[in-house]
């Protein structure tokens, strides 16, 4: 059965697309931990990041690195931060979060409820600074 994310990139479910070539997409989380919230996965269903290959896990890095600093100059924050959590669904993924402190990529902590228009200026927040 397609994860979630399979979904996502397929188009059958929509999304707030930041990125994609031909190997990974990324979007933003609905359900953030703060605004700007950009999940990266790549498009071949993986459970475990670390059943990706060498090279595939390098290129992710690489793939998420200019939205990284996109999210960066975006929102106010000391850097962004990335996390590989992978409990929730089944599909490899990083989160990439605009932090100010080690706490704030708690992911115990209630998660945002943004609406379609935060949605939408966070999107374009970020693809102003991707350009």
């Amino acid at each position: 059965m397609s994860s979630i994310f399979s979904k996502i990139i397929s188009g059958e479910i929509p999304s707030y697309k930041i990125a994609e070539n031909d190997k990974f997409y990324a979007f933003l989380d609905v359900f953030p931990l703060v605004a700007g919230h950009t999940l990266v996965v790549p498009k071949k269903e993986t459970d475990f990041i670390f059943d990706l290959s060498d090279s595939e896990l390098n290129e992710i890095l690489l793939f998420a690195k200019p939205i990284a600093k996109a999210i960066q100059q975006a929102f106010p924050c000391k850097r962004c931060g990335i996390s590989v959590i992978g409990l929730e669904v089944p599909h490899a993924h990083v989160h990439l979060v605009p932090i100010n402190s080690a706490d704030d990529l708690n992911f115990t902590r209630p998660k945002m409820k943004p609406t379609q228009e935060e949605l939408l200026a966070a999107q374009e927040a970020i693809l102003a600074k991707l350009s």
